[in-house]
Formats: structure tokens, sequence, C-alpha cells
């Protein structure tokens, strides 16, 4: 999906992705987690009032103006998509939000106490610059809370089968681990959501099947079967073991160290 695409996109899943979620679990998010699951992250990281909270690669910001709405934090938004904080902006009317366009790293100047990178992680292949970009915006005892697909990088096949392939860059979690550790981060917490987001990515299929005709004309039969494509993968993979789906959070303990990491 090109950036340009997004508003068209949101408009042509809305209501494809609104019956996928049980009642009450649908918040705006472009992913599969679930508006408990975004809310218990949250928590877990310390969001709360008075807590400024960076969300970077936050998309039309479903989770954040969830998150602001229900926790009452201070909030800033960066996604490198125009069209997508233009929507995050018009929805988020009587919130103490804010937006910005911009590509991650670098990260927006100034402190904050959380920061957020919900279902993205996936996209950075240079996931140590990311890190370090990250653990510059926090003070010691600032947190990191995440989502992460775990596994060893794709195949060559796997990469001929996954639709925009390119921003699909897996990673072994001990790994991210000491990339965090690097980063000046340690993780307190982290939990598995594997069964629950193939789940959701079953439900996503079936109810963009559903709504088949409406999506295509939308935004065209390719770029919906690519979707789908895409979903049923991480579906199989999720399934398989192939993929483990993590939600984490870190504390910053100190400044990031120069090193290399074990091969």
């Amino acid at each position: 999906m090109k950036q340009d695409e997004r508003a068209s996109f949101d408009r042509a899943l809305d209501a494809a992705r609104r019956a996928a979620y049980p009642p009450g679990e649908f918040v705006g998010q472009e992913s599969f987690m679930r508006a408990q699951e975004i809310r218990a992250l949250a928590v877990r990281a310390g969001i709360g009032p008075g807590v400024s909270v960076l969300d970077l690669c936050c998309g039309v910001a479903g989770p954040g103006r969830f998150v602001t709405a229900e926790l009452g934090c201070s909030y800033l938004g960066v996604d490198a998509s125009a069209s997508a904080i233009a929507i995050a902006r018009e929805r988020a009317d009587g919130l103490p939000c804010r937006f910005e366009v911009g590509r991650v790293p670098p990260v927006p100047p100034g402190t904050f106490d959380v920061v957020l990178l919900l279902e993205t992680m996936l996209a950075f292949a240079d996931k140590r610059t990311l890190l370090r970009a990250i653990s510059s915006a926090l003070p010691v005892g600032g947190r990191f809370a995440f989502t992460v697909e775990e596994g060893q990088p794709l195949t060559q096949v796997e990469r001929q089968l996954m639709p925009d392939a390119d921003t699909v860059w897996l990673i072994p979690l001990p790994r991210l681990v000491s990339m965090l550790e690097l980063a000046g981060f340690r993780v307190g917490w982290t939990g598995e959501c594997s069964a629950a987001h193939r789940a959701t990515a079953d439900s996503l299929v079936g109810a963009f099947d559903a709504d088949r005709s409406a999506i295509a004309a939308e935004v065209g039969e390719r770029a919906l079967e690519e979707l789908m494509t895409a979903h049923r993968l991480w579906s199989d993979w999720l399934s398989k073991g192939r993929v483990r789906k993590f939600a984490a959070v870190a504390e910053k303990i100190g400044d990031a160290a120069d090193g290399e990491l074990p091969g």
C-alpha cells in the first residue's frame, strides 16, 4: 500500500474491520491488536494522567486516540503518511493529541515518559538504529512499549509469497533483547499474543471476503487480494510457530552503549 492510498484503504476497510472485531474491541486500529490488548499494554507502561507519550508510526492513530481518551495522557503521534496524519487529526477532535508527519528514525526532539511502537517493529530492517533513536527520546526510568513479530528472517521463497516483503523483517527475540540492552533498556515484561492475533487475522480475512465487492470497488481487486494473501500467511505462520507475536515493555536504565552484537 502506497502512503498516498491510506485514505482510500481506510474508507474501504472500515466496515469489514468493524465486523471482524468483537463488540468494543475495534477502536480504529490497522492491526491485529484488540482494544483490551492496547489498554493493557498502555497500563503496563505506566500511561496515565500527566504522562507524555510519543507514538511512533501511529498511522491513523486509533490506538493512540483510544489510550488518550481512556487514560488521560499527553500524546504526540508521528507517521510518514500525510494522509494518515490528516485522518488522525480529524478523528482526535477534542482530545489532547498532537500529530506530526515525519519518517522514523529520527524521532521528534524532546523527552517523553513513554514511547509506543505498535505493530510496526516488523517494518524496520535496521532495528539497532531505531532502538537507539527511541532511547534518546526517553529519560532513565522512561518506558518503551511495543509489539514484535519474532522469528528467523524470511527465506527467499517466503519473501516471494509475502506481498510488500520489503517491510517484513523478522527478528529472533534473544537478538532483539540484546539490541535493547545495548540501547540502554531492560525488558521488564513480555506477553505472547500469537494465538489471539492469529484469530484476528482469520476474522479479518473472513470480513474482507464478505465485503469483497465494496472493498475492491474502492482499492481494486489486486490490492484486496494482496491484503488477504498477507493476512492468510500471517495466520499460517502464527499457527505453525514459524512466527510468534509478543507485546513487551522495556525500561530505560542507562545510555546507549557502543559495541557489536554477537553474530
